[in-house]
């Protein structure tokens, strides 16, 4: 892989770029509609502050314990590990995996709601915008999950290379998309919707009280989730040459890749509560029927992502679990006893029934759970919640001042603590709006139904 790139600030600028965008994007005008043109606005802006500074921190702590000439670390837990010590790791682990798998679950509700709008879009506009044009998601889940079985059986991320390049155009092209609908939209009604406060309580379209705390706190996740970023810093400053040292090259792309990804964040969350005010759609694409032909080729490139990202992320928890599976029974050939099917004279599918079985298994699990909780947005503060303090702030924090040997009480101590108790507070907050939200969805909502 390192072979294909020069290696510079700008293809490390390019990797973390395509790292931080993804599906979290189209929740920005929704979160930003809960909080109103004053916190929600500010709130991205500070996410993509502290995002960069921790980020930053980071950096220096590729090669310990000399951030310049020390021993290179080639992935997040390498690093937590160098610095913090085995137990570290075992809490990053259960936060970094509990996200990882989070987002499959995302991914499959996602992907089902860009389906189910390609079919709704064009209903619109073939029978007429009163017609009733309703898509139930289920289906559309269950060939995703298919589709994400037969991909699964892929030894390693390495084997589906050209699909997470794919996946990360893709990603681009649905964001640029869903901003100019959105400044379109904007620009055809001539004028600013939304307040200063966000959605309503009680009163005409008024929201209850607690539903507005509730989706508050959401938004936050929302809102971090879209920056999560640290878990990927250490594995593309691995792909950087060396001089000038990694870690300036590092620090140069991180400033590029968020000060281009904010821009990007902050355009959308506006014009898109601009364009909607209070009633921004959870997935902003849903908003839209017409073009229906842009419409569905947002959509679609919401799906291709979402077939490439599913495996980006589940094939780590594949990797982990094999390992300690086979491992754990070194003689049983249900883990070590590889089979061979011929597919054509060059190529064959090889395969261990532990891959066949337990891969299957997992993605059939991660569809159900799924279909029973087809909350999109509530997911993704979920997930931001798990991301933010713990990854993005606690860990890079804590490393740097074990790393750069900070005093207990030295002035940078009291910044850096004061920075991951906010961070604290704000995870935790999300966490609860999150989980209350989809309580209060559980009981309205009709089991394994999901809809637009």
């Amino acid at each position: 892989m390192k072979a294909i790139f020069t290696r510079t600030v700008w293809t490390a600028t390019t990797h973390a770029i395509t790292a931080v965008i993804g599906s979290g994007v189209l929740a920005l005008p929704w979160s930003v509609a809960q909080m109103g043109w004053i916190i929600g606005p500010l709130f991205l802006i500070a996410c993509a502050y502290i995002t960069y500074y921790t980020a930053i921190l980071l950096c220096d702590c590729y090669r310990t314990p000399d951030p310049v000439k020390g021993r290179r670390n080639y992935t997040y837990m390498d690093v937590i590990r160098s610095c913090l010590g085995p137990r570290d790791v075992l809490v990053c682990a259960i936060a970094q995996y509990a996200m990882l798998w989070g987002a499959m679950i995302g991914y499959v509700i996602v992907a089902s709601t860009s389906m189910m709008s390609v079919d709704r879009s064009n209903c619109f506009h073939y029978k007429g915008h009163d017609a009733h044009c309703r898509a139930s998601g289920n289906l559309y889940m269950i060939i995703f999950g298919l589709v994400e079985i037969v991909l699964s059986q892929f030894p390693n991320l390495e084997k589906i290379t050209l699909i997470s390049v794919i996946a990360a155009i893709m990603s681009c092209v649905y964001s640029i998309v869903a901003l100019a609908l959105s400044i379109g939209k904007f620009a055809s009604h001539h004028s600013v919707e939304g307040s200063l406060i966000g959605v309503k309580v009680e009163g005409a379209n008024g929201v209850p009280a607690t539903t507005k705390v509730w989706h508050s706190f959401q938004a936050l996740g929302n809102i971090a989730f879209a920056y999560t970023y640290a878990m990927l810093l250490i594995e593309i400053q691995d792909t950087l040459k060396s001089p000038p040292p990694e870690n300036q090259t590092m620090k140069k792309a991180s400033l590029y890749a968020i000060g281009i990804t904010a821009i990007f964040y902050i355009s959308l969350g506006c014009f898109g509560y601009a364009a909607f005010g209070n009633d921004a759609p959870g997935n902003i694409l849903t908003g839209f029927y017409e073009p229906f032909w842009l419409v569905d080729i947002a959509n679609v490139a919401v799906l291709v992502h979402l077939v490439g990202a599913f495996q980006v992320y589940a094939q780590p928890i594949y990797a982990k679990y094999e390992e300690y599976l086979s491992k754990k029974w070194p003689n049983s050939a249900f883990f070590h006893k590889t089979y061979t099917l011929p597919l054509t004279k060059s190529h064959s599918f090889r395969f261990t029934l532990c891959m066949l079985l337990l891969r299957t298994l997992l993605v059939i699990f991660t569809t159900l759970i799924a279909m029973l909780l087809p909350f999109f947005n509530a997911i993704l503060g979920l997930l931001g919640s798990i991301a933010f303090w713990p990854l993005t702030v606690y860990f890079p924090v804590t490393m740097y001042i074990a790393q750069a040997q900070i005093k207990t009480g030295d002035r940078k101590w009291i910044v850096l603590q004061a920075l991951s108790v906010v961070s604290l507070i704000v995870s935790v907050l999300a966490a609860v709006g999150s989980v209350a939200d989809i309580g209060d969805r559980l009981k309205h909502v009709k089991l394994l139904k999901a809809e637009l």
